[in-house]
């Protein structure tokens, strides 16, 4: 059996750039779903299944 190592876990990564990127495109992502929505409600759109 070979003897477990007693060093810690290193810390996680802080996030950086691409993290932040990933933030971004969701919010992108969201909110042009909400107006996506908006306008469609303009033209008497409903979402079905409710």
């Amino acid at each position: 059996m070979s003897p477990r190592s007693s060093d810690p876990q290193p810390p996680p990564p802080d996030p950086n750039i691409w993290v932040g990127l990933l933030f971004a495109a969701f919010a992108a992502l969201v909110t042009g779903c909400v107006f996506l929505v908006l306008e469609l409600s303009r033209y008497g759109w409903t979402a079905a299944g409710g």
